[in-house]
């Protein structure tokens, strides 16, 4: 299953193979053709399985803040929002490497209340810095427990952060939203006194692993 969100990528990606393989096919020097075939068998086989979609399960059990992304935690620490929580919080940053699934799920069900898009640079998106300078999109909802905050960073490969989400939106805990394209890192904030259950460099999948309790 691949992702809506690659259909234009692996569309251009074949028509470049394809273009690439009929002129191989009219070389007379394998020393040309060959390399040129090798090529256009990573290039297909390396975009499928970047815009893998797989289906998750999505555990039983309420009161939780779900990954909204596949990766490595990058770091658990406590912070100060004032962009949506308004006040102390705790964070829990993940990092996407090219050969992760990219589709970003929803980490808890509510009511999208906060959305911003900031232009930014492109440090590498492991630099704790990133998160402040880096180009991304912030994306808060409200639960009747509490306010949750995460936020898409590009990073030095990536460029491309897609976002479905709109204020005003009531999503489901697990579904689909977006996804950052080649390689970036997702942050989830939520208030102080919830309870994190990962630590630094555990392996984390969207849709199905616990990052908080409430």
């Amino acid at each position: 299953m691949f992702t809506k969100y690659g259909y234009n990528t692996i569309g251009i990606v074949l028509i470049v193979v394809f273009v690439l393989i009929v002129f191989s096919i009219f070389l007379n020097h394998n020393f040309i053709r060959i390399p040129l075939i090798i090529i256009s068998i990573f290039l297909i086989i390396f975009t499928l399985y970047f815009f893998r979609d797989p289906d998750r399960t999505i555990p039983d059990e309420k009161n939780i803040v779900l990954s909204p992304a596949d990766g490595r935690v990058l770091f658990v620490k406590d912070v100060l929002d004032e962009k949506f929580i308004n006040g102390k919080a705790k964070m829990v940053a993940i990092f996407m490497s090219p050969l992760d699934v990219h589709v970003n799920r929803i980490p808890i069900s509510g009511k999208v209340e906060y959305l911003n898009y900031i232009h930014g640079d492109y440090i590498a998106a492991f630099e704790d810095k990133a998160s402040e300078r880096n180009e991304r999109t912030e994306i808060g909802i409200t639960n009747p427990a509490g306010k949750v905050l995460f936020t898409q960073i590009a990073g030095f490969v990536a460029r491309r952060i897609i976002c479905d989400l709109k204020v005003g939106d009531s999503v489901n805990i697990g579904n689909r939203f977006g996804m950052i394209k080649f390689g970036s890192r997702v942050d989830v904030i939520v208030p102080a006194q919830w309870q994190v259950e990962v630590k630094k460099d555990d392996r984390v999948i969207a849709g199905e692993t616990i990052l908080y309790k409430y």
